[in-house]
């Protein structure tokens, strides 16, 4: 884990994509998309339909590592409206445990707005804690300090003369962009046009290494094909 500060708070950035409140202990995930390959599958498209147990033992990992007893989810944490209900029993029984054992609050997302059962826990359209504004899409007109998912950000890297891509965080002084915490997820470059609109100029992505938070400034791009935001 890696502190900074973010509107007053001291947080914590890990490096599977989440962010964890030590003086709330609280853990801050977005964009899990539990079954989305099943959605897929249900389309024609065949995906190995393990998604959804490999992004709750990660998620189980994480929670043991930082003895979180509160959960925020911001949003598109069931791929679409169904999702819920078609949790195999074993990853039913995984969430379920997890929720009964803290404080978890489900924040709703453009993939799953009308999920009435998500294995327990409370679900709210977003949220303000402690000063810190919760949701899932970026607000270009909050000017309080927000966390939020949605665009799933990914930075791209030359590293020995190959590219990369690994997931970050977008920060302002006012805004952080989680990265998308599932295990089967797309995403969108830090400079997307539609990232830049969100956050407002002068931000940075974030890369938590080992003990290390490494920054980099994102510049605007030249508005370019949209990419639709659907992962």
């Amino acid at each position: 884990m890696v502190p900074f500060s973010f509107g007053g708070h001291t947080l914590s950035a890990l490096a599977a994509g989440a962010v964890y409140w030590p003086a709330r202990h609280a853990l801050l995930v977005a964009d899990l998309h539990f079954e989305k390959a099943s959605w897929f599958a249900s389309r024609g498209q065949m995906l190995p339909p393990y998604d959804s147990i490999a992004t709750l033992t990660e998620l189980a990992a994480v929670l043991d590592a930082t003895g979180a007893t509160e959960i925020w989810c911001l949003g598109d944490s069931f791929h679409d409206s169904d999702g819920c209900d078609r949790l195999p029993d074993r990853a039913q029984a995984m969430l379920r445990a997890m929720t009964q054992k803290t404080h978890w609050t489900w924040i709703t997302g453009n993939h799953d707005p009308m999920i009435l059962d998500r294995c327990g826990g409370t679900v709210v359209d977003e949220a303000c804690v402690d000063g810190l504004v919760l949701r899932h899409e970026a607000d270009p007109r909050e000017t309080r300090p927000e966390l939020s998912g949605h665009f799933h950000p990914k930075l791209r890297l030359r590293l020995r003369g190959k590219q990369v891509a690994r997931r970050c965080f977008v920060a302002t002084q006012t805004k952080l962009i989680l990265p998308a915490f599932g295990s089967l997820t797309g995403g969108l470059d830090v400079d997307h046009p539609e990232i830049i609109r969100a956050v407002g100029s002068g931000a940075q992505a974030l890369l938590p290494v080992a003990d290390r938070m490494l920054r980099f400034p994102v510049a605007a791009r030249p508005a370019d094909a949209r990419i639709a935001v659907s992962a």
